[in-house]
């Protein structure tokens, strides 16, 4: 299914390490300080960056995918698995993440894609509850509805030599927010380069882009293997958060979250999946402690910024800053 985002929106600036990136750096310094905790933090780090994993395939592709919950599901459970049973270090679970996601998300692309618009949604939401069946099913290694327990935190380590103690929230945080920063740069740099304008270029319209020659099919499942890894890690890194890898991370309702986030914070944005996963964590935070019903204000809040900030809230910054520039006599944002 293609989404509608301006091209605009879809280009990042020249330079890797300014602009968005510095505002990026800048959210993540100021995070930990203003939240009540560290750990609250984190876990807003961990969904953005599930969500800018989904940007790649929304935002840039233009494929609306229900199935990211597989990907953060099979990381959390595979990562985990490795350092219960082999005593694996950081690093390895979260390569072997990276590798279950992109290698599940390589394959869920390559069937999906092979279907267009409402019947490429039904086939990733199919795959989902697949995936969560078999989860739930294989209780003697995923632990079944009680989820994976006592799930490790190792220390950050290089050739045995001890880096960080992971275990304080901050210096989890931290860990996280640097990991992200990495990734944030890396997708910058892959949605700048020819591969990222093919993509864009495939969401526009695909008919056109094959016409042309490109293997739009290769490029898909492509995108789907990115998105895949990277969303592994994230459900690693909220498994090592939780010390736990509940059957929730493979459900349904996460992949609605994380589509959720990348919508509400901007599609087309990487620096709006930071913005989406802040507002929907703190919203879901905030307003529990008010009203045990409170996903109703969640979703007329959701709603509210569907109607009035298309763009979501990266859209919505970007008008303020170009009606600002009106005002001055300046260019257009």
């Amino acid at each position: 299914m293609q989404t509608n985002s301006s091209p605009s929106s879809a280009t990042p600036s020249s330079s890797l390490f300014g602009g968005i990136t510095l505002a990026a750096l800048a959210a993540l310094v100021a995070l930990p300080l203003i939240l009540p905790s560290a750990t609250l933090a984190t876990e807003i780090v961990i969904f953005a960056m599930a969500a800018l994993a989904c940007n790649l395939l929304l935002g840039y592709t233009g494929l609306l995918s229900f199935g990211q919950a597989i990907f953060f599901g099979i990381g959390a459970y595979l990562s985990s698995l490795v350092m219960i049973h082999l005593g694996a270090g950081l690093i390895i679970a979260l390569v072997v993440a990276a590798l279950a996601g992109a290698a599940a998300a390589a394959l869920v692309g390559a069937l999906a894609i092979r279907r267009t618009g409402i019947y490429f949604v039904m086939l990733t939401l199919a795959f989902t509850q697949l995936a969560y069946f078999i989860a739930y099913t294989a209780s003697d290694w995923t632990g079944g509805d009680n989820g994976l327990l006592d799930v490790p935190r190792p220390p950050l380590a290089l050739g045995g030599l001890v880096i960080a103690d992971l275990e304080p929230a901050v210096s989890y945080y931290i860990f996280v927010a640097t990991l992200f920063l990495l990734l944030f740069v890396a997708a910058r740099r892959i949605i700048g380069s020819p591969f990222g304008s093919t993509l864009v270029a495939i969401r526009e319209n695909p008919d056109r882009a094959a016409a042309v020659g490109y293997d739009t099919r290769q490029f898909k499942i492509l995108a789907f293997t990115l998105s895949g890894a990277i969303t592994g890690i994230a459900g690693a890194l909220y498994a090592m958060l939780l010390h736990f890898a509940p059957l929730s991370n493979i459900e349904l309702p996460m992949s609605e979250n994380i589509l959720i986030m990348t919508i509400i914070g901007g599609t087309g944005s990487l620096l709006g999946s930071l913005l989406g996963s802040t507002a929907i964590v703190l919203l879901g935070d905030w307003l529990s402690a008010i009203w045990p019903r409170w996903l109703m204000l969640l979703g007329i809040a959701l709603i509210g910024v569907v109607i009035f900030m298309r763009g979501g809230l990266w859209g919505g910054i970007e008008g303020v800053v170009a009606k600002l520039r009106e005002r001055r006599g300046g260019p257009e944002a």
